[in-house]
């Protein structure tokens, strides 16, 4: 035996290397940064969510989960789960292969008609989930803009990072929300076609973007605008277009993306924009072209959904006066809540491995499921638990998170305010 380059051993007769030893050396580097993730065993009970039951090492046991991007729990709405059922019964689960050959179902076509109008565009396409409409969708626009420059905001979306990177074009990233920063570099830019790449809300820190300040700047300086709205669907606006439509901004982007996968409660994603730009991203986009489809099972219960939610502000409000009880009853228990102005409720931590030893407790000793953020999701130093209350987490619900949160800072030794660590109500 010999050493290789590398430090593994090789025979000279060509006997293959120990390939496993890249792989577990790379697990090995993970879990020294305690940044492992360990996925909880965990079943949704429809009709009774938030309740769940999650299968531990001892056994299942109920909890009541806090950390679902099911915004308003449409994934168990009767109407929605209906729709997928029948449609699976009358035409069957899968679609078929790529759209391009034999997956162009009715159901799609429906459900892209439904998405257009919500944003009032010409036209919607629809993906396999929100990551790739993004990857896809700015890769695949950018590149065909000649000479395109992104310009990107810092705290934007891996999906749309990676979508920046793979479009191949020059990009210059403007600082989190800083429309000054983005005037410079748009001045500096000249007269070259420019694409300016956000979202409406960041999901970490739970704040929103200057849309229309943004979208002043384009219309200045000749820049068109491409603007995730993954976390505001459904959730925000009269009828659920997001924060664009709220704020009433709906008109002035070219581009809005969102995902059926989070308050619509199914599955998918997609891009809304002129007919002229959807029609060139189904045609030159390798990450729709050569996917199978969305089967139509899943597009008519994200029709349900869209339909559902444009009609019904029901849950709009419900969940946001859970939201707002949440965050009044954790911050007057004296928990370190990062202050948002959405339904983002970040409780900070600020290490990983207490961040994860905090997550652990909830689950095992409180039946409360929150999963840990970590790094590279969030920057070291702002581990956090991300807690996302939804409009089926009862007052009851928030007064049991409220005393398990603060019987595990204590327990951890995490900070405190003195009034909540000398009191005996939580």
């Amino acid at each position: 035996m010999v050493a290789n380059t590398d430090g593994s051993r090789g025979d000279p007769a060509g006997s293959k290397p120990d390939y496993q030893r890249y792989f577990r050396l790379a697990l090995d580097r993970l879990q020294a940064e305690r940044r492992y993730r360990v996925f909880a065993d965990i079943e949704r009970l429809a009709g009774r969510y938030p309740d769940a039951v999650w299968h531990s090492p001892a056994g299942p046991r109920p909890i009541t989960v806090w950390c679902s991007n099911d915004y308003l729990g449409m994934g168990q709405n009767r109407d929605v789960t209906r729709a997928m059922v029948e449609t699976a019964w009358r035409i069957g689960t899968g679609a078929g292969g790529t759209r391009n050959i034999s997956g162009n179902s009715h159901a799609i076509v429906g459900l892209e008609r439904e998405l257009a109008d919500l944003h009032g565009k010409d036209g919607a396409l629809v993906f396999t989930s929100g990551y790739v409409s993004n990857q896809t969708g700015i890769s695949t626009i950018a590149k065909l803009i000649p000479n395109c420059l992104i310009l990107s905001d810092a705290l934007n979306h891996n999906s749309m990072i990676e979508g920046v990177r793979q479009s191949g074009c020059e990009k210059v990233i403007f600082r989190h929300n800083d429309v000054e920063h983005l005037e410079e570099l748009l001045k500096a830019a000249g007269d070259r076609p420019k694409l300016i790449a956000f979202e409406s809300v960041y999901s970490m820190d739970g704040d929103i973007s200057p849309i229309h300040t943004i979208c002043d700047l384009a219309e200045r300086y000749g820049a068109m605008t491409y603007l995730d709205e993954v976390h505001a669907v459904g959730m925000y606006g009269p009828r659920g277009g997001g924060i664009a439509e709220r704020e009433g901004t709906m008109h002035r982007l070219d581009v809005i993306e969102g995902t059926l996968g989070k308050a619509f409660g199914v599955m998918g994603g997609y891009i809304t924009g002129a007919r002229a730009v959807i029609d060139a991203v189904r045609s030159f986009a390798p990450g729709f072209i050569f996917t199978t489809a969305l089967p139509p099972a899943v597009a008519a219960a994200a029709t349900a959904s869209v339909r559902h939610l444009k009609a019904s502000t029901v849950e709009r409000q419900k969940h946001q006066r859970q939201v707002a009880r949440t965050k009044a009853v954790l911050s007057g228990a004296g928990l370190p809540l990062l202050d948002t102005v959405t339904h983002i409720v970040p409780v900070m931590v600020g290490n990983a491995e207490a961040c994860k030893a905090a997550s652990d407790r909830l689950l095992e000793k409180h039946g409360i499921y929150i999963q840990p953020i970590n790094y590279p999701t969030v920057p070291r130093g702002t581990e956090r638990l991300r807690i996302t209350p939804g409009p089926f987490h009862t007052d009851a619900h928030v007064d049991a998170l409220a005393r398990a949160l603060v019987e595990v800072w204590t327990a951890l030794d995490l900070p405190l305010e003195r009034h909540v660590q000398a009191a005996t109500g939580y």
